[in-house]
């Protein structure tokens, strides 16, 4: 490869289109603009969510509800993922961290009842369904709520 034979891609680059330059190019007399107005001017149109003067869409719906800072949002866990886990382990929301079975930051770990447990662990977390608490406990493992 010598720098003389390098070529830009095909279609990476395009050639300006040259607006007033003569009836025959399509786009002279007055450039693409149309006839007067606003939008014929130089520096002309107008700002995004203009409506012409009357009260734009945005201001003419209501605002609806709000966002609660102090939401607490639980990485969700069903039972069935944690059979990856050997029998007798102690499953901690550091370990499923580790795993890879919570990916996101959240502000605590729930089990949920969703599936098999054929293991018996001692499953540590913030929250447990009731339905994910029979089903550990019926496994012969134990829960413990943080």
């Amino acid at each position: 490869m010598k720098l003389h034979t390098l070529k830009y891609v095909e279609g990476a680059k395009t050639e300006r289109h040259r607006v007033g330059r003569g009836i025959g190019s399509g786009s002279g007399k007055t450039s693409g603009k149309g006839h007067k107005g606003q939008n014929a001017r130089s520096g002309g149109g107008v700002r995004l969510g203009f409506e012409g003067g009357q009260n734009p869409i945005y201001r003419r719906i209501s605002k609806r509800g709000f966002t609660n800072d102090n939401k607490t949002v639980y990485a969700i866990i069903n039972i069935d993922r944690l059979n990856v886990f050997d029998a007798g382990t102690h499953v901690t929301p550091t370990l499923l961290k580790e795993v890879g079975l919570v990916k996101k930051e959240c502000d605590g770990v729930k089990i949920l009842g969703s599936g098999q447990l054929t293991k018996k662990l001692e499953v540590t977390a913030h929250q447990f369904s009731k339905g994910a608490q029979q089903a550990i406990e019926a496994a012969g493992g134990k829960c413990e709520v943080i």
